[in-house]
């Protein structure tokens, strides 16, 4: 597939779709952890992915796949994106799926913060605000003090770093010109390969053909967003969908509210606005910002 900047529109379609991709995989997550260990959850969700990544990715790639230039930070980025998984299920256990997608979705207000000391990377003030609003949007749901979640919102917030820390290593290893087909192959594999060392220790028998039904769907579901993703961005830039990516708060809402019958109060609704808002609007001010050089350009 060629890229194509100019069907934005394509590019949104396939973001939202990942979008949901994800809320459900969170939904189905949460109902698989509480009846299989979270490790064996999570090794039967990275065998899938690896393998459908696999089936969708070698026609058109091949040995491309294999050949990378650091194979050290590949094998970094894999253990980050797994322990991360970990991180996710374990506060899955414990939160709603829509709360607790609202805290990881900080991700990229946090990857705003730290790109500016490592990176270099200049922040308008009106992002620094949004930073600001998006993290008390946070302190609102989780309200500390209130033991509304307690140590279950330190797993979601662990996530979030986890996954800003994965975020700013991917943007690093795009600089090195790794290829991104390639990077995703071994990570979806990392997770896979190191999971299976550990499934003797981790092993329990699931009798039960409907956990192992939903294990897989895990596994298919997070195939099927990342390869909606990678769609997208075959079709709009980066800074162009980011803004988008915050529907799957929505999403995560009604998901919970169709799978578990949870519907967020009114304080946990407006922290969730808040960090939706805030979070698209800083992607839409870092468009702005990388527009304007080019406009000037022209």
């Amino acid at each position: 597939m060629v890229t194509d900047f100019r069907s934005p529109l394509r590019g949104v379609v396939f973001v939202v779709l990942a979008c949901v991709c994800f809320a459900i995989l969170d939904s189905v997550s949460k109902m698989v952890v509480a009846s299989v260990p979270v490790l064996m959850a999570i090794w039967a969700r990275y065998v899938m992915q690896a393998l459908f990544t696999t089936a969708m990715l070698t026609p058109r790639y091949g040995p491309a796949l294999v050949q990378v230039r650091h194979p050290w930070l590949q094998l970094t980025r894999g253990l980050l994106l797994a322990g991360t998984t970990l991180l996710a299920l374990l506060a899955l256990r414990f939160m709603p799926v829509g709360e607790f997608t609202a805290i990881v979705m900080l991700t990229p207000l946090a990857g705003t913060v730290l790109a500016v000391f490592i990176f270099k990377e200049r922040v308008v003030p009106l992002q620094w605000l949004c930073v600001i609003g998006g993290f008390a949007g946070a302190m609102v749901i989780i309200r500390p003090g209130s033991g509304q979640f307690g140590w279950a919102a330190l797993l979601a917030l662990g996530c979030m770093a986890g996954a800003t820390t994965f975020q700013l290593l991917t943007s690093h290893m795009a600089r090195l010109q790794e290829h991104p087909a390639a990077t995703h192959f071994f990570s979806g594999w990392t997770g896979a390969l190191v999971l299976t060392l550990a499934l003797p220790v981790t092993w329990t028998p699931v009798d039960s053909v409907q956990s192992w039904l939903l294990m897989a769907l895990m596994g298919v579901l997070a195939a099927g967003g990342h390869f909606m993703l990678t769609l997208g961005y075959q079709y709009a830039s980066a800074v162009t969908l980011m803004p988008y990516l915050y529907c799957q708060v929505g999403f995560a809402v009604i998901a919970g509210m169709v799978f578990f019958d949870h519907a967020p109060d009114g304080a946990s609704l407006a922290g969730m606005a808040l960090v939706s808002c805030c979070g698209a609007a800083s992607a839409w001010l870092t468009a702005q910002r990388r527009r304007l050089p080019a406009l000037g350009q022209g």
